[in-house]
């Protein structure tokens, strides 16, 4: 019964574990991806919504979103008559983004960031990794509590389970420390 317990019951919990470091590690991945480092992104418009055919719709539903240089989107509508629509509500956004329309297409220049916005991004992206490692960390305590209230199973199971978990967690905190580094490099590049 030894055996079955601790085969079936420290596993599982080892899994559920790394499941939710690995949800922690995508979700703090994806909070990095939205914030603006300079670089033109076709993701960048995706909150902006513009009213059209008598209701609110995304931009990404009304036309294509190319970036064809790093400081440049390009907006093709793809209904001519939504041009003075789309324009608008980019510059009503809240994104500082001043497009012009050329031809059938809008152009939306991205300013550079300066140096005091650039830190504030900084500190913004080191407090979203911090909220990651929390998330781990939390995972790693709730898979240490489940495995020391398992019934059945062996003192030295348990702490070979608790040595696998603590694995799991350096290198899921190793992961975010990674995209920590990536991103704020991405931010500092002038």
């Amino acid at each position: 019964m030894t055996v079955s317990a601790a085969t079936t019951g420290i596993p599982q919990v080892l899994k559920d574990a790394r499941t939710a470091m690995d949800k922690a590690i995508e979700n703090t991945r994806r909070e990095f991806s939205s914030i603006r480092t300079g670089k033109a992104t076709a993701n960048l418009l995706d909150t902006i919504r513009v009213e059209a055919y008598g209701q609110s719709m995304p931009v990404n539903q009304l036309a294509s979103i190319n970036a064809p240089e790093p400081r440049l989107l390009v907006v093709t509508p793809w209904d001519k008559g939504q041009i003075q629509a789309i324009e608008k509500a980019i510059r009503d956004s809240e994104l500082g983004l001043n497009p012009s329309t050329q031809g059938g297409v809008i152009r939306v220049p991205l300013p550079s960031l300066n140096e005091q916005r650039r830190r504030d991004l900084v500190k913004v992206v080191h407090k979203l990794a911090e909220e990651g490692r929390i998330a781990v960390r939390h995972a790693r305590t709730d898979g240490r509590e489940r495995m020391k209230k398992m019934e059945k199973v062996s003192e030295d199971d348990v702490k070979h389970g608790e040595k696998d978990l603590q694995k799991a967690h350096d290198d899921a905190i190793a992961k975010i420390d990674e995209s920590l580094k990536g991103k704020e490099a991405e931010i500092l590049e002038v």
